[in-house]
Parts: C-alpha cells; structure tokens; sequence
C-alpha cells in the first residue's frame, strides 16, 4: 500500500478517515465505490466509507467520548445542543436516524422531534 514517502500523507489522512469510521485499503482493492486519493501523480490510498447508518452510530460514539459521558446522562440543555449538531450533520436523512438518536439520548422520538421543531422555530 505505501511506497517511499507515502507515509506523511496516509499518517495525515488516517484520523479524518477514522473519525468518518472509513477504512484504509491499497488502492488496487479499490471498489467502485471506493474514494482513491492520489499523492503527487500516484494512487496512495483507497478509502472505503461506511454505509449512512453506520456513520450516524459512529458519530455518537465520538460525541460520547467529547462529552466524557453516555449522551442519555446529559441534561436537557445538552441533549438540545447534540440534536442540533446531529441535525446539521444530517444524521435525520437517514433512515430511522431518530429512533436511533432517540435511543443514544434516553428520550422518546416525541422529544427529539420537539427538539428540532424547537430550533426551526415551530
């Protein structure tokens, strides 16, 4: 996968890859869904990105651990704060997004709904 000097820049692009929850493969695994990133006229790295469900998990797992505590521990102020982010994420595009938010907050769709329909202003 890596050839002389390709290290600085997989070094560099691994903890935006991580933080996605993507995968790093050689690029000649390359599906055709895939993203291959090229350093100075050569193929370097393959990048493979989780499936929309699979991000949204990831996600609060990372916004778990900036919080230093289960996000269903945070006080309403809080909960209000992640469901804005989420939103801005587009974490409600994807399928049964809420019911999972819902489930990582402690708190009934009803209330993430109110949550959302609070900072649009309804």
């Amino acid at each position: 996968m890596t050839g002389t000097g390709d290290e600085p820049f997989i070094a560099a692009v691994k903890p935006l890859v991580d933080a996605m929850g993507g995968e790093i493969l050689p690029p000649d695994e390359a599906g055709p869904e895939d993203v291959v990133l090229s350093w100075e006229g050569a193929d370097v790295v393959a990048v493979r990105l989780p499936q929309l469900a699979d991000s949204l998990d990831h996600i609060l797992a990372a916004m778990e651990r900036r919080k230093g505590k289960p996000l269903a521990d945070l006080d309403r102020k809080a909960k209000q704060e992640v469901v804005r982010i989420l939103e801005a994420r587009g974490a409600f595009s994807v399928r049964h997004g809420v019911e999972t938010v819902a489930s990582a907050l402690g708190v009934s769709r009803f209330t993430v709904y109110n949550y959302l329909n609070r900072e649009k202003g309804v």
